[in-house]
Order: structure tokens, then C-alpha cells, then sequence
């Protein structure tokens, strides 16, 4: 009999011994204390953060200058729409 598309049957995992599928308990985290763990993980932010391109400061001031831009104009909108939609409800209500 064929397999039906997008089968997940594995022929392999059946010849797998059981003593491969022990499990551990904590895994590599028991093995060490929370100290240990802060440290480790206060060392991958700094390893992450060395990672990162950081802008120029002439990148800067223009992302900078573009979002306050940007914010000026949708506050500029949303008042302008909030206006109009009071006007308009006073007219309709009295």
C-alpha cells in the first residue's frame, strides 16, 4: 500500500534501540547553579549585543528626525478626524 501524501510515518524510528530514548532530568540546567546561570546568561546578551550594527550618528539623527515626523503627522490626523466626528455628532445629536 502507498503512503498518502504528507505522512508522517518514519520507517527508521522503529529500528531505533530503546536505550537510546533515555530521558534526563533538567538537562544541562541541573547541572549548574543559579549563579552560574545568571552569569552565563548576562554573557550571551553581551555576545548578542557585540552582534548588533549600531547607526552612525548621522543615521541617527535622521531615524530619529523621520519617526518625530512621522508622530507630528498622525497626532495632526487623529485630531483632525476627532474634530470632525464631534462636529458631526453635535450636529446629528442637537
Amino acid at each position: 500500500m502507498t503512503d498518502a501524501v504528507g505522512s508522517i510515518d518514519m520507517p527508521d524510528a522503529q529500528d531505533e534501540a530503546p536505550e537510546s530514548k533515555k530521558t534526563r532530568k533538567g538537562g544541562k540546567r541541573a547541572k549548574k547553579g543559579p549563579l552560574k546561570r545568571l552569569a552565563l546568561f548576562y554573557r550571551q546578551i553581551i555576545a548578542e549585543l557585540r552582534k548588533v550594527v549600531w547607526p552612525t550618528r548621522n543615521q541617527l539623527t535622521t531615524y530619529t528626525t523621520v519617526v518625530i515626523i512621522f508622530v507630528v503627522l498622525m497626532i495632526g490626523l487623529v485630531t483632525v478626524i476627532d474634530y470632525g466626528l464631534d462636529h458631526a455628532a453635535k450636529y446629528v445629536f442637537g
